[in-house]
C-alpha cells in the first residue's frame, strides 16, 4: 500500500480522490480525456429505479465561487444502467465503482440497490437521500433522523455491499441524522451534498433556474462542508466521506484531518475535466509540504 492509499469500508482505494456523482456521469465520457484508473474510484450519476428526463430548463445558475443547479437526476434508469451504462465503463475502468441511488420511496431505495448490489463492478452503494432539487423525494428522507434510518434499514436487508448514506447539509442537526443512519446499520456516511440556493435575473425579476432553487457548490460551501465533516466523524465510529467545494490537493487533506477516510470532488469537475487528476498529483507534494508520510495517518488529525 503506497502512501495515498486508505481503506474505505474494507476496500483499498489507491488514493482518496473520488469525483462525486453528478459530476462525472458514467465513467467513459471522462476516460476519453485521460486513463481513469488513476482515480482512487469515482461515484456514478444518481440512478434511480425508473428512467427520468429530470428538471425543465434552464437547470443551471452561476455564482460567484461556485454555481446552482437543479438537474433533477436525469438518468436512464437501473435496467439501462445495467445493461449498457456499466458494460461501457468496463471497458475502461478496472477497479470497484461507487453505485449512486435515489428514490421517491423506501420501496424505489430497496429496489435499485438490490439490482446493483449483484452487479460485480460495484463497490459500494452510496445511497442520496439529500438531493434538494427534486419534488417529492430525495432530501424528504435524509431530513429527518428516523426517515434516513428507514430508507438505510431497507437498503441493508437486500444488500452485501457496503452502504455509504449520504446526508443533506440542509438540516439543523446534521449528528443526530448522521448517527441514526449508523445504528441503522450504514456502513459509511457522506457528506455534504448542494445546499439550497437561488438566484433572480434582474431583467426579468424571475428566479434565473426554472425550478427556482437548486443545489448551490463549488468553492464557497467548502468551510462549512469541513465544519459538518468534523461534527459527524466525531459523533460516529463508520468511515466518513467527505466533499464539498473541494477543489485542491490542500483541500483533501483539509477534509481528512477534519475526519475524512476519502474526499469527493464535485463542482470542479464540470469546470476542469481534469481537476481530480490534478489533485492526485498535487497531492505528494502537498504532503510533503507539511510533513505527512502517509494520508492514512492524518485521518482525524484536528481532533
Amino acid at each position: 500500500m503506497g502512501r495515498l492509499s486508505v481503506d474505505l469500508c474494507g476496500i483499498t482505494l489507491d488514493n482518496p480522490v473520488i469525483p462525486a456523482s453528478g459530476t462525472f456521469g458514467f465513467g467513459y465520457e471522462f476516460a476519453e480525456l485521460y486513463d481513469i484508473n488513476v482515480l482512487g474510484t469515482f461515484s456514478f450519476k444518481g440512478t434511480t429505479k425508473d428512467p427520468r428526463f429530470g428538471n425543465p430548463t434552464p437547470r443551471i445558475a452561476e455564482c460567484s465561487m461556485g454555481m446552482i443547479n437543479a438537474v433533477g437526476l436525469q438518468n436512464p434508469g437501473v435496467d439501462k444502467v445495467i445493461s449498457e451504462e456499466l458494460p461501457k465503463l468496463k471497458k475502461c475502468f478496472n477497479k470497484k465503482v461507487m453505485a449512486n441511488v435515489s428514490g421517491f420511496s423506501v420501496e424505489d431505495y430497496a429496489y435499485t440497490c438490490e439490482r446493483l448490489d449483484k452487479e460485480e463492478q460495484v463497490g459500494w452503494l452510496e445511497v442520496n437521500v439529500s438531493c434538494p432539487n427534486v419534488h417529492g423525494g430525495g432530501m424528504s428522507f435524509g431530513t429527518d433522523p428516523a426517515a434516513a434510518a428507514e430508507v438505510t434499514r431497507a437498503v441493508k436487508a437486500v444488500t452485501t455491499k457496503p452502504v455509504i448514506i449520504k446526508l443533506s447539509p440542509n438540516v439543523t442537526d446534521i449528528v443526530s441524522i448522521a448517527k441514526a443512519c449508523e445504528d441503522a446499520g450504514a456502513d459509511g456516511i457522506s457528506l455534504i451534498n448542494t445546499l439550497l440556493g437561488m438566484r433572480i435575473d434582474l431583467r426579468t425579476k424571475k428566479p434565473v433556474i426554472a425550478n427556482k432553487m437548486g443545489g448551490f457548490s463549488g468553492p464557497a460551501i467548502f468551510p462549512v462542508a469541513v465544519r459538518m465533516v468534523y461534527q459527524v466523524a466525531n459523533a460516529v465510529r463508520i468511515p466518513v466521506v467527505g466533499m464539498g467545494g473541494v477543489s485542491t490537493a490542500c483541500d483533501v487533506i483539509e477534509m481528512m484531518l477534519a475526519g475524512a477516510t476519502a474526499v469527493q470532488v464535485g463542482a470542479a469537475n464540470l469546470t476542469d475535466p481534469f481537476a481530480c487528476r490534478d489533485i492526485i498529483n498535487e497531492l505528494p507534494g502537498a504532503m510533503d509540504k507539511y510533513g505527512i508520510k502517509d494520508l492514512k495517518s492524518i485521518i482525524g488529525g484536528a481532533r
